[in-house]
């Protein structure tokens, strides 16, 4: 079977400060990671971010360690300035979902959740 790719959600958080925006995209495909088991992408900034079944199971470990259910995926988010960043969560619990969480200078932070298209393991 061929990955089949399907447009989620697409948009953007614009900056009155100079006139740019930040822009997000996401898509579920059909097969993803070393499995290839369905997920989704969020694309931004030219970075793919792949919740794939080992990668979402890797990261539930690490928020379980800590004690979190929201686990902020730090090396996987664009946080170079306080007043500006695109965040990426894993949020656990009952459907999964994903997170994205993006603020320009001159807006407030604009958040959407997506359900990933799978369940964890409980070994």
């Amino acid at each position: 079977m061929s990955n089949i790719k399907t447009k989620l959600d697409e948009w953007e958080v614009k900056d009155l400060e100079d006139n740019s925006s930040l822009r997000i995209y996401v898509e579920s495909a059909t097969e993803l990671g070393n499995q290839s088991l369905p997920g989704i992408q969020v694309i931004y900034m030219g970075q793919y971010l792949t919740y794939e079944p080992l990668a979402v199971q890797r990261w539930a470990y690490q928020a379980y360690k800590t004690g979190r259910t929201e686990y902020l995926l730090e090396d996987k988010s664009w946080m170079a300035h306080e007043d500006q960043y695109i965040k990426n969560w894993l949020i656990l619990g009952s459907p999964l979902k994903a997170r994205v969480e993006v603020k320009s200078r001159t807006s407030s932070p604009k958040v959407r959740e997506y359900i990933l298209p799978f369940e964890l393991d409980n070994e």
